[in-house]
């Protein structure tokens, strides 16, 4: 035959090629998604603590000073924002790279173009995930936070 087509049906050992290489991957990919829905998490409850402070009455001076933490909240709310959308952005680049590495395997190409650079690209994100998830504990407690 004159070209020879990669084989398609991989058999037990190539299968066992492709889910090794892909564990790594899945792995990153498994604990994105626990990283994001702790930050989703955490923003859920930084926005309805804000909506409690909004929906306090001018007229209830008893309670009216709760209202100054609304600030320190909003900050709270852009950290974890922007942290979920750098986490949700390092899981693309884990999922592409899944797929890049099972195509790759699947058609028996020797390289995985690009597949190291993509790792790379989600650790950064991941990593810039983690940095605003560290801003935002710090300012996480505040002592209006026991108050209602």
């Amino acid at each position: 035959m004159l070209l020879e087509l990669p084989q398609f049906v991989p058999d037990a050992q190539r299968l066992s090629q492709i889910f090794s290489a892909a564990a790594a991957p899945t792995f990153f990919l498994g604990s994105v998604a626990a990283f994001v829905s702790l930050m989703s998490s955490r923003l859920a409850a930084v926005t309805d603590r804000v909506r409690s402070l909004n929906a306090i009455d001018e007229s209830d001076a008893a309670r009216a000073h709760l209202k100054a933490d609304i600030e320190r909240l909003r900050r709270r709310a852009h950290f974890l924002h922007s942290g979920m959308v750098a986490a949700l952005r390092a899981g693309i680049c884990a999922t592409l790279l899944l797929a890049i590495l099972f195509v790759t395997e699947f058609m028996g190409f020797h390289y995985a173009y690009g597949a190291g650079m993509l790792f790379i690209i989600a650790t950064m994100f991941l990593g810039f995930a983690l940095y605003r998830f560290a801003q935002e504990a710090s300012i996480g407690y505040g002592g209006a936070d026991e108050m209602q």
